[in-house]
């Protein structure tokens, strides 16, 4: 599921946002690209110090959207730049090997939010 280009974009510093969304809220919150990490074959790692409301949203619906995108990584046609649009779900790790990992990582989170990827599209 993670292609060439979208790993190319990993290793550059670009910003992420996550879109969550409840019956009573909708909300984004930003995060680097330099702060994901791929996890077999379709899911990103993201560490959470923050991110409550997020977190209220993907606990009534666990349906998210984040946008990604480095100006450094060439896309379609040959422009300056390139970006992702990931639908998929969304919960929160407390524990376990991949918690534990993310931890020693970012000594900085408290949670880890896990992004299981259903859609992954090259938008530029």
């Amino acid at each position: 599921m993670f292609n060439e280009k979208f790993n190319e974009v990993l290793t550059k510093e670009g910003v992420v946002s996550i879109t969550s969304w409840s019956a009573e809220n909708v909300h984004v919150v930003n995060t680097w690209n330099s702060y994901l990490v791929k996890s077999g074959e379709n899911k990103l790692l993201i560490p959470a110090a923050g991110m409550r409301k997020t977190q209220k949203n993907v606990e009534a619906n666990s349906r998210v959207i984040l946008t990604l995108g480095s100006k450094e990584v060439m896309g379609y046609k040959d422009y300056q730049g390139t970006g992702f649009v990931i639908e998929g779900t969304a919960k929160y790790l407390t524990s376990g090997e991949e918690f534990d990992m993310m931890k020693e990582k970012f000594p900085f989170l408290s949670r880890v939010l896990e992004i299981t990827v259903e859609s992954l599209k090259q938008t530029i």
